[in-house]
């Protein structure tokens, strides 16, 4: 026993002797010369020259490391991995308003990551993206975000395309012009592709998409892009999320989108697009409002859209009745269908979708009398809308009963008006009096008081 102790004891010493030689020489280890100025240069063309980083930060991948900047040992040198400048937090580095991009960027030779944000703020002084060098940085970087910078203008270079082990790129919310280059399609690693808020215009290029497989995200709205949807996008089979609205796409959704079985969430809200929605039983989230589709709700196959959690058709130029078979979209949260030409009436069924918090049917031709219980109303609160139907009223019965105020520029029906008036006259005589009565009443109080 007393071997078996003494065994243990001695290996874990050995495991703490060697955890401490690698803590001592990951300490000590010394950071690249060449690696250290680049990061410096980069920095204060970014920060501005007031930031002295070799009198702040004399060792910033040790003890005095740098907010924004992650290092790795590399032959027993550190070397820079991640390089983030935009105010996330409270100490972040933060850029100047002549911010420019320093060549020696391309000198960090281990880069993973780069973001910069909130930063080329001067539209005045516009700034581009580096044309060249990216292929410096091809070996290592895997995501690149340049995101909200209002200065940041012209085009993707053509040579970003080289980055072949990227697995993230985002350009989103800045002043980027011109077509989408069809280089982009090299990045075969990518998972997220975020190209919203720019000025990008033009048709999407068909071979775009064709080696993007692994792709999860891809955001291209806010921006100006014409044309119909590439068919291409079917290649996306690992989509989860597809944002293209805000554009000025034209024409029919591509059959061939059926073939994107995964796909949760599908946006193309403000184009001029139309057709039929392709089988994707998938979707949780679907979004054509403000598109000029036509039709009615009868063309969706409402079978195969059981996942849905948000629909959103408003202004659309759909007609005819509301079906049924929404009213069996037991997981939808969110249905927005105004601004549409939909007749007929409205189901009560709607109060029983369990996770229903938003109904908007306003502005519509719908028709008939609201028959919702209180209890629903009561849970809707401000997110029910059914006003500027003409022909719509409410029972005043299923509200007064329940204490719920009447649904917003909705009338009562003609019935419960006519019922409403005749048990006031009734309660005005049975419990008040006759109106001479109430008269002869009110006149001696004013008498009353007139003697006080």
């Amino acid at each position: 026993m007393r071997k078996i102790t003494s065994l243990s004891f001695l290996l874990l010493v050995n495991l703490l002797l060697q955890r401490a030689s690698a803590e001592t020489e990951s300490s000590v280890a010394p950071m690249d010369k060449a690696e250290k100025e680049a990061l410096y240069s980069v920095i204060q063309d970014l920060v501005g020259v007031r930031w002295n980083g070799s009198d702040l930060y004399p060792d910033p991948c040790g003890w005095t490391q740098i907010q924004g900047v992650s290092c790795d040992l590399f032959d027993g040198l550190w070397y820079v991995t991640s390089l983030n400048v935009g105010p996330i937090l409270d100490n972040s580095l933060e850029c100047s308003s002549d911010a420019k991009f320093n060549p020696k960027l391309f000198h960090l030779q281990h880069l993973k990551s780069l973001s910069v944000s909130d930063c080329f703020s001067s539209r005045r002084r516009p700034l581009t993206i580096p044309s060249s060098n990216w292929e410096r940085l091809a070996p290592t970087l895997e995501s690149l975000e340049l995101r909200s910078n209002r200065g940041l203008a012209g085009q993707i270079p053509a040579n970003l395309g080289q980055l072949g082990n990227l697995n993230s790129l985002v350009l989103a919310d800045n002043a980027l012009t011109g077509e989408l280059p069809v280089a982009l399609a090299g990045l075969v690693h990518l998972k997220r592709l975020m190209l919203s808020l720019n000025k990008f215009s033009g048709r999407v290029p068909a071979p775009l998409f064709a080696g993007m497989a692994q792709l999860l995200i891809l955001d291209l709205s806010g921006n100006y892009l014409t044309g119909p949807l590439p068919s291409s996008l079917a290649n996306l089979s690992s989509l989860l999320k597809l944002d293209l609205s805000n554009n000025q796409f034209q024409g029919s959704l591509p059959p061939e989108l059926r073939k994107l079985t995964r796909l949760s969430l599908l946006d193309l809200r403000n184009n001029s697009l139309s057709g039929e929605l392709p089988r994707l039983e998938s979707l949780q989230d679907l979004l054509l409002a403000y598109n000029p589709w036509g039709g009615n709700l009868l063309e969706f196959e409402w079978a195969n859209l059981q996942n849905l959690s948000t629909l959103y058709l408003s202004h659309m130029g759909l007609r005819g009745a509301i079906p049924d078979a929404i009213t069996s979209l037991k997981r939808l949260r969110y249905l927005a269908l105004d601004g549409n030409q939909l007749s007929g009436g409205v189901s009560a069924k709607f109060s029983h979708l369990p996770y229903l918090t938003a109904l908007y049917l306003n502005g519509n031709n719908l028709s008939g009398q609201l028959e919702f219980p209180g209890g629903f109303y009561e849970r809707m609160g401000k997110r029910f809308a059914s006003w500027n139907n003409p022909n719509l009223c409410y029972s005043t019965a299923l509200a007064i009963a329940s204490g719920i105020n009447a649904p917003c520029g909705v009338p009562r029906c003609e019935r419960d008006q006519q019922h409403s008036t005749e048990e006031f006259k009734s309660n005005q005589v049975t419990e008040n009096g006759s109106p001479e009565e109430h008269s002869a009443l009110w006149r001696g109080i004013i008498i009353l008081v007139v003697l006080l």
